[in-house]
């Protein structure tokens, strides 16, 4: 048993925003858990092709839309969203204010991971 705060472990900036990975491979448990800041008014083209995620909403405001925009699900604080598929994604937060979730990762992240935001195409790690 132990405990872990977000003062005890450093942030990572991934692209649009920082993750606290609270939970990582190096803990043996089998998933990563994050507290995960999205900057207001971003746009984060986004997969993981070597995880699957989801993604608990605390505070904040935004979307997830799917790659074809076919698929735009409301994300507010209580709402869980889960990327079972290795989905390409856009993550959106709202102008008014930095989306904040906790977001689960299986299989663990190292905890280094960063995305790379470009035109290119769809950050994945």
């Amino acid at each position: 048993m132990f405990t872990r705060s977000r003062s005890d472990v450093e942030a990572v900036n991934w692209g649009n925003g920082t993750s606290e990975r609270l939970l990582t491979l190096s803990d043996s448990l089998g998933f990563t858990v994050a507290h995960t800041i999205v900057r207001a008014g971003t746009r984060s083209a986004l997969q993981y092709r070597n995880h699957l995620e989801a993604c608990y909403c605390i505070a904040g405001r935004g979307v997830v839309e799917s790659e074809d925009g076919t698929r735009r699900f409301e994300i507010i604080p209580g709402t869980l969203y889960a990327l079972d598929e290795h989905d390409r994604h856009f993550l959106i937060a709202s102008d008014e204010a930095d989306l904040e979730l906790v977001s689960i990762f299986n299989p663990p992240l190292s905890g280094h991971e960063r995305h790379v935001l470009d035109a290119a195409g769809f950050s994945s790690y």
